[in-house]
């Protein structure tokens, strides 16, 4: 198994925690040095419990994919790379775990560099931004080379939550980010990172401070999730309820009360990626290309400048379709149906692209190896490139 990802959430103001490749053979302190260390540092209070006696580990373990990291030349060249400068290094000897389900909790928690994210709303911002950072170290995570374990604390809105995470991170030698909005909270974190020796980072401080001199308006200062309800939201619960009942061709009628329409064979994230567009406010219809049905009329009769193409390599697509008969409980050999037949995949993708050209106004996007984030971007990239026709490429949003 390349890598292990293990999550719990322990109700409000506690931590989710996500382990990434937990190596049991890291080195660790004797018990003497351990307790000379802990000699140095405050203490809680007797009264407090330990935060690892409140937080378990999820038997939920994922693997960390190396797809992103392999799926392109100049990518498994630079990953190369970083291999070998991760091999070269003096790095601890680290046994492959096997996905049997048979894990240490403790062991998932506990080995590796802990990365403490906090915040006073949702976490959502945090937690996105750390994953993000995470994925330029997928050369040494995939490999084992090194262990790191996430804790996300959300809803912490008072000041003596705050320091007593702050008192863990210095007891576990943890890296703390924070996404704060009140300033109150955001200076307390810092003149508590600084009081106990933790390495600290505010993530939102500093583009909030940005903008508000760029404005010349001071912030409200109010975590995200607990604002007002606004028109956006109200707008995205009536995207998703659209690009649900548009889901897979359904409606046709509908198609030219969409933002977006996504085209596409079987199993190429047509819903997926409609749903995560939705969950950014477009209305999203997808439609299925099926060999040998012609389209819905209605297609053509829409705004051609809101329709893309899906295309995926037929291997990528095989193995999907063949997940997808599996989960279902279809024995491919057994079927009467080819939905997972190479021949029949080639097929339906030759006819896929033939019906592409005769559209030659439809932007076509390869979605294998991608992130349904990535593809989201191409094509909210696009749609404004045509939408506002900017010289600069860019996704525009007015507030």
């Amino acid at each position: 198994m390349m890598c292990l990802l293990g999550s719990n959430f322990v109700g409000r103001g506690a931590a989710i925690s996500r382990s990434f490749c937990p190596c049991n053979s890291l080195p660790v302190a004797n018990d003497n040095e351990a307790q000379a260390e802990e000699a140095d540092k405050p203490s809680l209070a007797n009264n407090k419990q330990d935060w690892k006696s409140k937080s378990k580990g999820s038997t939920q373990l994922k693997r960390w994919s190396r797809v992103r990291a392999l799926r392109s030349p100049s990518a498994r060249s630079r990953f190369d790379k970083a291999r070998v400068a991760t091999d070269t290094a003096i790095i601890p000897s680290c046994p492959i775990s096997r996905d049997d389900g048979n894990y240490s909790d403790e062991e998932n928690l506990t080995s590796g560099k802990a990365i403490f994210v906090v915040s006073d709303g949702t976490g959502w911002t945090g937690e996105h931004s750390v994953n993000a950072a995470l994925g330029q170290f997928e050369h040494c995570l995939a490999d084992r080379g090194c262990a790191v374990n996430t804790h996300l604390f959300s809803g912490i809105d008072e000041v003596d939550r705050l320091l007593e995470i702050i008192m863990q991170a210095a007891k576990e030698e943890a890296l703390l980010l924070y996404t704060l909005a009140e300033a109150s909270m955001a200076e307390a974190a810092k003149r508590g990172c600084e009081l106990w020796g933790v390495p600290y980072t505010d993530i939102l401080g500093p583009t909030t401070e940005a903008i508000a001199r760029h404005l010349g308006v001071a912030p409200l200062g109010v975590p995200r999730g607990k604002s007002p309800l606004s028109k956006q939201y109200f707008k995205t619960i009536e995207a998703v309820e659209f690009t649900i009942k548009q889901d897979d061709g359904a409606v046709p009628q509908n198609l030219h009360k969409a933002d977006l329409v996504l085209v596409g064979v079987s199993r190429t994230s047509k819903t997926p990626l409609s749903t995560y567009l939705a969950q950014k406010g477009y209305k999203v219809a997808n439609v299925p290309l099926v060999l040998g049905l012609n389209p819905p009329k209605e297609l053509y009769e829409i705004d051609q400048d809101k329709i893309f193409g899906l295309i995926i390599n037929p291997v990528i697509l095989q193995a999907i379709r063949l997940a997808r008969a599996n989960t279902l409980g279809l024995q491919p050999q057994s079927s009467t149906t080819n939905y997972s037949e190479m021949d029949h995949i080639r097929r339906e993708l030759d006819y896929a692209k033939k019906f592409y050209a005769q559209n030659p106004g439809w932007p076509v996007i390869e979605v294998t190896g991608k992130a349904i984030e990535e593809t989201a971007a191409v094509v909210l990239r696009i749609y404004h490139e045509k939408k506002q026709k900017y010289e600069m490429p860019r996704i525009s949003k007015r507030y």
